[in-house]
């Protein structure tokens, strides 16, 4: 009887607000089951001017997801003169997920923006599911993940001081989870705009 590895895709991804703003990030392996696929995967993704997102499972599933977000809100932005908000785009996403939810997208979500009403953070399960918070971690590494959160995030926090928090706490989780590493993407989200920056892992 053949003994098939089972089909397990690796991820650390983390949501963070801060005083001004939201980062999302992600690091870049990608993996099926045991094998390291590719050491250069994106799991960060703008949507809007103001909103981004950071998943973590099939990247596959993800760029589908995204992409289709992203249309959907600039028709909006494009009909109605105005951005979409952080909070209708996580619901948007959260019904297009749970039209699917027989076949559903294999990712679990954070949406993330600053918007009229300030820093917003969601988080999306594959069902379609929405619920907001102040920081969030998911995939394979979320366990790790979230106990640096829990136990060093704070109201308030700089951006310089949210920046560390999140390296801290994708490194602690890179350092246990054989399904996450090769490097850290990140979008850095505050009132005057969006930006991307990387930053290399210790190799494991």
């Amino acid at each position: 009887m053949s003994r098939e590895m089972p089909f397990i895709t690796g991820a650390t991804t983390v949501g963070v607000t801060f005083k001004n703003g939201v980062i999302l990030a992600s690091e870049r392996r990608v993996s099926y089951g045991y094998f390291v696929m590719s050491k250069s995967g994106r799991k960060v993704f703008k949507i809007t001017e103001n909103v981004g997102a950071a998943c973590a499972g099939l990247v596959g599933d993800m760029q589908v997801m995204t992409r289709e977000v992203a249309a959907y809100c600039n028709i909006y932005s494009y009909e109605s003169s105005r951005p979409t908000s952080v909070r209708a785009t996580a619901k948007l996403l959260g019904n297009l997920l749970f039209q699917r939810r027989l076949f559903p997208y294999l990712a679990q979500t954070v949406i993330g923006g600053v918007d009229a009403e300030g820093p917003k953070l969601y988080v999306l399960d594959p069902l379609g599911s929405v619920i907001e918070d102040k920081y969030t971690a998911v995939g394979s590494g979320s366990e790790i993940a979230i106990g640096v959160l829990e136990s060093e995030f704070k109201e308030g926090l700089s951006e310089i001081e949210a920046v560390e928090l999140v390296k801290r706490t994708i490194r602690s989780a890179v350092s246990r989870d054989i399904g996450s590493g090769d490097g850290v993407d990140m979008l850095i989200m505050t009132g005057r705009g969006m930006r991307e920056e990387a930053y290399p892992l210790p190799a494991r």
